[in-house]
């Protein structure tokens, strides 16, 4: 298997669509973290992926005939892209199935490179049943993502090119991981001419579908994945990038959406570009990896995948980065209800830049504060602060890991109301597509009191939700049975510390 995969990936076609990227040095991580890390700007492609690799390569391999009944694919973003520019190149009519739920952004540049768009299902999944039902009726040739020889060789022409950029051996590349492919391209190459180098995965705590295979020696299907991320989000990984990651990936490291955040404002620290949260995995990871293990004077690689980033996304970005690298502390404060008490709390919180602070009476006697700090020391100062308000004799609780609070808690302090009985607080995701919240008002505010709500849209696939309902005991059930019924994630948050404190 390893030569068949050597000789492909040698001999593939991919440069009459994609360019040789940049190794870029980033001068400002390497100092922070004391290794030498070097970015591989796969963000610098025409379509701002690295997918167009895979799938040139693969319609390229395609027999003239196979090619003159057109191509299809499924995809939300980049593989879309990524084969309308190669049918395009190669004369050929492309078929791309997209979920409704992607950004116009994405159909728009789609339509663009003249690929002909369908529009089906709420998710991946029920647009790939889609590409599939119309590769039998019609007799189009299906281009897999990620599961197929010619793709993986396609996207391992990335290893190629950094064999020879790299001054030395490389002591670890990081990868990011969805369904495998890359990967499992730059693994086998890699492994082929450096055994020792480190092949490290990075997928998001939330789509770890690599991780679970990995962990029983199979392909397994996930319930559900994150859609942050939604470059990663494959809920099973496939059988051809399994086995060779099987083989030749040594580790998958899990990182969560404000440590992607953080990655992405690296990247742009360093280079002035903006990736996509896919693309931003590898830095995510390596950066990680490095603060666990210990790392010192090595020379490490990330794969900057991707920069399909949809602008109406940035500010939530921008939000959660400074709580990822730990450049941010929030918290939940009592404080008494009295003159003056303003100013001593902040004097204890001394000279540390306060980034955010929000406050709404809520009885005679104290005030619940939601305050964020800025940290120069990471961790160990955010625990020096609860330290410092507790023993002053206030209330003091470190939300900075809380995610109700970091999505919704603190945009809407002041929200408690006396007198509301029997509240459930739930914490939904929507799909972001038309009706799906009137759906959600209409089954659940008939039959019951809708008492708060609270909706963000972060630009990505789903928004969410905070919502109050009224549910008497006795039909706590019902209530619970109905929430099933409607189909949506959703989560009771009711004791959740954070409502507590701001809802009453």
């Amino acid at each position: 298997m390893l030569d068949e995969y050597i000789k492909r990936i040698l001999t593939a076609k991919v440069y009459a669509v994609a360019v040789e990227t940049a190794l870029q040095p980033a001068a400002k991580l390497s100092e922070r973290l004391a290794n030498d890390v070097f970015l591989k700007r796969e963000d610098q492609q025409p379509v701002f992926s690295f997918k167009l690799r895979g799938a040139y390569n693969k319609i390229a391999n395609l027999a003239e005939a196979e090619r003159s009944r057109g191509v299809v694919c499924a995809s939300a973003g980049n593989h879309a892209q990524g084969v309308a520019l190669a049918a395009r190149k190669l004369g050929c009519k492309a078929t791309i199935v997209m979920p409704i739920t992607t950004p116009s952004i994405k159909i728009e540049a789609v339509r663009a490179l003249g690929g002909a768009v369908v529009l089906e299902g709420l998710t991946y999944d029920e647009a790939s049943d889609r590409a599939k039902l119309l590769s039998s009726e019609r007799g189009l040739v299906l281009i897999p993502a990620f599961d197929d020889a010619d793709v993986i060789a396609g996207q391992g022409t990335i290893a190629v090119e950094l064999a020879r950029q790299c001054e030395g051996v490389p002591d670890a590349i990081f990868v990011p991981v969805g369904g495998g492919g890359l990967i499992a391209g730059i693994g086998v190459y890699i492994k082929h001419l450096y055994p020792q180098t480190k092949i490290i995965g990075v997928e998001p705590l939330e789509s770890a579908s690599m991780h679970a295979a990995l962990a029983v020696g199979a392909p397994v299907t996930l319930d559900r994945v994150g859609s942050f991320a939604d470059g990663v989000s494959v809920r099973r990984v496939g059988d051809a990038s399994f086995a060779l990651c099987q083989q030749y990936v040594d580790e998958i490291v899990l990182v969560t959406t404000d440590e992607i955040c953080a990655a992405i404002k690296d990247i742009f620290l360093d280079t002035r570009a903006i990736t996509e949260p896919a693309g931003a995995l590898a830095v995510a990871g390596l950066k990680k990896k490095v603060a666990e293990s210990g790392w010192q004077g090595k020379n490490l690689v990330a794969i900057n995948s991707g920069a399909n980033m949809g602008f109406d996304r940035l500010m939530h970005v921008s939000e959660r980065a400074n709580i990822g690298e730990q450049s941010e502390g929030i918290f939940a404060v009592q404080i008494p209800e009295k003159q003056g008490a303003f100013l001593t709390f902040s004097k204890i919180l001394g000279a540390r830049a306060v980034t955010e602070f929000n406050y709404r009476l809520s009885d005679a006697a104290n005030a619940q504060i939601f305050v964020g700090v800025a940290l120069h020391e990471g961790p160990q100062e955010r625990h020096a602060i609860t330290e410092e308000l507790s023993a002053a004799g206030y209330g003091v609780l470190d939300l900075s890991q809380n995610e109700l609070a970091k999505i919704h808690v603190r945009h809407m302090v002041g929200g408690y109301m006396p007198g509301v009985e029997n509240e459930r607080l739930i914490r939904f995701e929507f799909p972001e597509r038309p009706g799906a919240l009137i759906d959600f008002l209409e089954s659940i505010g008939t039959m019951w009191n809708v008492s708060l709500f609270h909706y963000r849209n972060h630009g990505s696939d789903y928004g969410r939700v905070l919502a109050g309902v009224q549910v008497p005991e006795s039909e706590r059930a019902e209530f619970e049975a109905h929430l099933s019924k409607l189909g949506y994630p959703h989560w009771d948050e009711t004791e959740n510390p954070a409502c507590s404190l701001f809802f009453g």
